[in-house]
């Protein structure tokens, strides 16, 4: 199984303090904004390594 289109969803300064993930490619609107009316979104969990950095990101909680 291959990896499905999506995107991060920026809320800006009216975030709720996590980023969540959209299915789907991305499309723009008539005002440049993305269209997330319908789609599927996840909650991003992160995690880091404190040796390396190496930083890993999962959506697996839908929101």
């Amino acid at each position: 199984m291959g990896l499905e289109p999506g995107f991060v969803e920026d809320s800006g300064q009216g975030a709720r303090g996590f980023a969540r993930w959209v299915q789907g490619a991305l499309e723009r609107g008539p005002l440049g904004g993305a269209k997330l009316m319908g789609r599927p979104r996840w909650q991003i969990d992160a995690f880091r390594c404190p040796n390396c950095a190496h930083l890993e990101l999962f959506a697996a909680r839908r929101s």
